[in-house]
């Protein structure tokens, strides 16, 4: 598929603000999302001569979108676990460390409803994230869902309804702990 200069601008124009919610979604940093996004659009323009139109194109941008933003946040994950094992075995003189869940802290930290929302989004299976987030942030139909996810309609029903469940039990769960 080839697409004009004209084209091309007009499609990235249609669809920025909604790659960039998308990864919004998966990262929850503005900065990370915007360059994902950058990103994405980059991966679209060099593989658009790979597209089969056997979906349409913005099914398949957002597929781009979700696996760019979950290979960010395992990324991400690799890197805290490495800068956890640094800080353990290379502590700064005169800084206490403590690797202890201090629940009394948190509390004091004054953690907002959007930050717990984000944990519990956290603990949510991969399937159920993203069929959640591209429900809830991008304001996807469940077809469309469906699509991105090559799932079945029931499919993204069933794992949007578990998410939410998912999601309503770990809050529950953190308001318990208090």
């Amino acid at each position: 598929m080839e697409l004009s200069e004209k084209e091309l601008t007009q499609f990235i124009n249609k669809f920025q603000d909604k790659v960039f919610r998308t990864c919004l979604g998966f990262v929850q940093n503005t900065s990370d999302a915007s360059d994902l996004t950058q990103d994405v659009f980059l991966s679209v323009i060099e593989s658009l001569g790979n597209f089969r139109s056997e979906s349409q194109l913005s099914t398949w941008l957002y597929r781009i979108a979700v696996n760019k933003s979950l290979n960010h946040l395992k990324k991400q994950k690799v890197r805290r676990i490495f800068q956890n094992i640094d800080n353990f075995f290379n502590p700064v003189k005169g800084e206490v460390h403590h690797y202890i869940h201090d629940p009394v802290k948190e509390k004091e930290s004054g953690q907002d409803a959007a930050e717990k929302l984000q944990r519990a989004l956290g603990k949510l299976n991969e399937n159920q994230r993203i069929a959640f987030t591209l429900s809830k942030y991008d304001e996807l139909d469940n077809r469309e869902i469906a699509s991105v996810m090559s799932v079945s309609l029931s499919a993204v029903e069933s794992l949007i309804h578990r998410a939410k469940q998912n999601i309503l039990t770990e809050l529950q769960k953190m308001e318990a702990e208090k």
